[in-house]
């Protein structure tokens, strides 16, 4: 097994920019190998270009939305955050939806680059080093879409790091639980249910085999006994239908929705909280539930914020060493 023959763990106590590095006894390893041991913050020095001075930038990637006021109470005020933790350092937001990129463009006049544009002209403006961040939730498609860029552009730089999303470790060797993390922030913003009340708490969900953090968020949710709540996705598993049951043998009558999403945007408005015959609301309405909606993007919760602050430091801190 890789993990066993090619890798070692780094102490006890593991730093959480890089939980293992290449047994030194690998000393033909090759390219695949060393890519298969990046685990955590990712970084990248390209030699040929160590006489350059530092220049340093931040590129903070999100999918974006086409809901400006939640874009503002989110996107914004996150990245906000991450500016004040960094205020000497530039930073770019980058959209990786090229359909919201021009939306917002057509409707609002501004022009979100995408992660592709945003390196580039930091590369045309004469920066050295540059750190990436998303504000993605868990390591799934999109965070991958960043990973590739990283592979892709990191040559282009005299050194470049990428951050971990909201959620990657799992407390697995001494690293923190980042799941018990995120779910401690969310009940910042999680109102008080008693035997007959449950909080459903909606996901994006993925095809990509990172859906199984769905399910460890769900063990931690029951760890950390916030009773009669629970994870379910739009585009994953579980869903709304794996749920219901669940709630009715608890004799539970009355929900209320809130998005684990970065933004409440369409997903929020419409699949979880419209009123459409197919949207979560109207399902659970017919199905004897009375309902309530939190339609408020995670990106507004103070401490959520603060996560992703952690976790563009990580990437900028990893950058400096």
């Amino acid at each position: 097994m890789l993990g066993a023959t090619a890798l070692i763990a780094v102490g006890t106590t593991i730093p959480v920019q890089a939980a293992y590095q290449l047994n030194s006894e690998v000393t033909t390893a090759t390219p695949a190998l060393k890519e298969a041991s990046e685990i955590g913050v990712r970084t990248h020095e390209t030699a040929a270009l160590q006489q350059l001075e530092n220049k340093d930038a931040i590129v903070v990637t999100s999918f974006g939305t086409t809901f400006k006021d939640t874009r503002a109470k989110t996107i914004d005020a996150t990245i906000a955050a991450i500016q004040k933790a960094h205020p000497n350092t530039k930073i770019v937001t980058a959209f990786t939806s090229h359909i919201i990129i021009d939306r917002i463009k057509a409707n609002e006049g501004i022009s979100y680059p995408t992660p592709e544009e945003a390196l580039t002209q930091l590369k045309a403006d004469g920066y050295t080093r540059v750190a990436m961040t998303s504000l993605n939730v868990i390591p799934g498609m999109e965070y991958k879409y960043s990973t590739a860029v990283y592979n892709e552009y990191k040559n282009n730089f005299k050194k470049m790091t990428l951050a971990t999303p909201l959620i990657y470790w799992m407390g697995q060797e001494g690293q923190v639980d980042q799941v018990t993390e995120t779910m401690q922030a969310l009940t910042t913003q999680m109102p008080k249910v008693g035997a007959q009340d449950a909080i459903l708490i909606m996901a994006h969900g993925t095809p990509d085999p990172s859906n199984a953090y769905y399910a460890v968020m769900q063990d931690r949710i029951d760890s950390l006994g916030l009773n009669n709540t629970y994870i379910y996705t739009v585009e994953g598993t579980p869903n709304l239908e794996q749920v219901i049951p669940q709630l009715k043998a608890k004799g539970i009558n009355h929900v209320t929705l809130m998005p684990l999403m970065m933004v409440a945007g369409d997903h929020a408005n419409n699949d979880m909280a419209g009123d459409e015959e197919d949207s979560h609301k109207s399902i659970l309405t017919k199905e004897g539930f009375k309902v309530d909606t939190y339609i408020h993007g995670i990106g507004e919760n103070a401490a959520i914020q603060n996560i992703f602050v952690e976790r563009a430091n990580e990437a900028f801190d990893a950058l400096q060493k």
